[in-house]
């Protein structure tokens, strides 16, 4: 009698290799098919333009893998909630693994599933995968979740000395696929692609979605790029960067991976690697804030700030922000960097953030939409948390009266202006506007603003 079937539910984990959930899959030893939802339910965030663009390629390319080794990727969309039970059944399925999601919503939807399957019988099993540690195994003393960085990543770092994070597993050689396998979705089907017009043009010259794409990135990272990443990695100019943000939110690698690699004593990566860990482990911090404060993209975390008198939305001079036309030199290279290949440096995220929350006084959560819209690595998780940090509502806020002048951030991080000539041609020239409002007054503004909360 042959036996029951495995579904490795795919989510934010987009890769083959150090895949828990696939690993245990693929050690049951019975057929298995591999299935993503797109799921559409109320409760959860649409992903954005940039992150759906994304997703299309990321798709298309693990599909391709899985068929490499004998498997197939169905694509279904809908509400996982009535999919992944009622799949199981259709194909009398044995088992059904998956790997951990870290939203208040995900978390709900994953707890029903599961416990619908084992009420059927079924072995329903979760396993963690995309952090360096699950939030409940850093907690402070008292056993609660921190809410401080530093302290954090040191709790972090003296765990790893005795509880390093796992070595990678190895995607498996081979997948018994499931003969007689359901018919899934078209994936032109779900229109992921920007057609009329086509923004994407940016994203294809800079960007390779996948897991092959992922591992190209790290290891052209670590081999070389990541010399001097300690002192250059604030410069928007140099290529100083990892690039694998957007690879780290659909799980086409894992901090695993990245931190073994890192790690390997064969690189001798010094301060640079340690650098580039803590940048790790800030993602990381992101996603344990995450799971403690799950209102995180639609609440301030300190809840002083829910007194903060925001005015009116001046809408021409948030328009003049998402379209790079603020006057503002390193604000207008930022935004117009963000449109063309979604991303953006991370110092001038920071540059940008303040500026429309400081200087602008307009809410971060207007932001950080349009963060989640058009950045290729809009995170559940970092993409609130650190605009929350910015904004100075957040967990390890930055002082509110610290604001970022955008002048001294580029003469200190840009001083010959390469990164703003490269995204702001007309520079220098007299195209260029001047600055939409006074970065002096506009601060003494936002500060009184704070002290009037502070007064509330």
């Amino acid at each position: 009698m042959a036996a029951a079937p495995t579904i490795v539910w795919f989510r934010d984990d987009l890769r083959l290799a150090d895949n828990p959930a696939l690993t245990a899959a693929v050690h049951l030893g019975a057929p298995i098919l591999c299935l993503y939802v797109l799921d559409d339910s109320e409760s959860l965030r649409p992903l954005g333009g940039a992150s759906r663009w994304w997703l299309h390629h990321s798709l298309d390319a693990l599909g391709t893998d899985i068929a490499a080794l004998g498997g197939s990727l169905v694509l279904r969309s809908g509400a996982a909630a009535s999919i992944v039970p009622e799949l199981a059944a259709a194909i009398g399925a044995g088992a059904v693994l998956w790997n951990r999601r870290y939203g208040a919503a995900e978390r709900e939807i994953d707890a029903g599933i599961k416990t619908a399957l084992k009420d059927a019988g079924l072995d329903a099993r979760s396993f963690g995968a995309n952090l360096l540690a699950e939030p409940w195994e850093v907690v402070t003393g008292q056993g609660n979740p921190y809410s401080v960085f530093t302290p954090f990543w040191k709790a972090c770092l003296d765990r790893h000395a005795t509880h390093p994070p796992r070595h990678p597993l190895a995607a498996p050689e081979a997948l018994a696929g499931l003969d007689g396998a359901p018919s899934g979705d078209a994936l032109e089907s779900w229109s992921l692609l920007p057609t009329h017009p086509d923004w994407a043009a940016g994203f294809r010259e800079h960007w390779t979605p996948g897991e092959a794409g992922a591992d190209e990135r790290l290891a052209d990272f670590l081999d070389g790029g990541v010399i001097g990443y300690a002192e250059e990695r604030d410069l928007p100019a140099r290529p100083a960067t990892s690039g694998l943000s957007p690879h780290l939110r659909f799980g086409e690698i894992s901090p695993q991976q990245i931190w073994h690699a890192a790690r390997d004593g064969r690189r001798h990566l010094g301060d640079d690697g340690a650098t580039f860990l803590k940048e790790v482990g800030w993602r990381e911090f992101a996603y344990h804030c995450l799971f403690a404060f799950p209102e995180l993209a639609t609440k301030n975390w300190r809840e002083s700030f829910d007194h903060f008198p925001w005015p009116d939305v001046d809408q021409e001079a948030f328009t003049a922000w998402t379209t790079g036309h603020t006057g503002v030199p390193l604000v207008d290279a930022g935004m117009r960097e963000l449109w063309t290949t979604g991303t953006m440096h991370n110092r001038v995220r920071m540059v940008v953030a303040s500026f429309l929350t400081k200087n602008l006084l307009i809410h971060w959560r207007l932001g950080e939409d349009w963060f989640w819209d058009t950045l290729v690595d809009a995170d559940p998780a970092s993409n609130p948390f650190n605009w929350q940090w910015v904004a100075g509502s957040g967990f390890d806020a930055s002082p509110y009266f610290r604001i970022f002048n955008p002048e001294r951030q580029r003469e200190r991080f840009d001083p010959d202006d390469a990164y703003i000539r490269r995204w702001v041609p007309e520079y220098g020239t007299p195209d260029y506007p001047e600055a939409i409002v006074d970065l002096g007054q506009t601060r003494q503004a936002a500060l009184a603003a704070y002290e009037e909360t502070k007064g509330r």
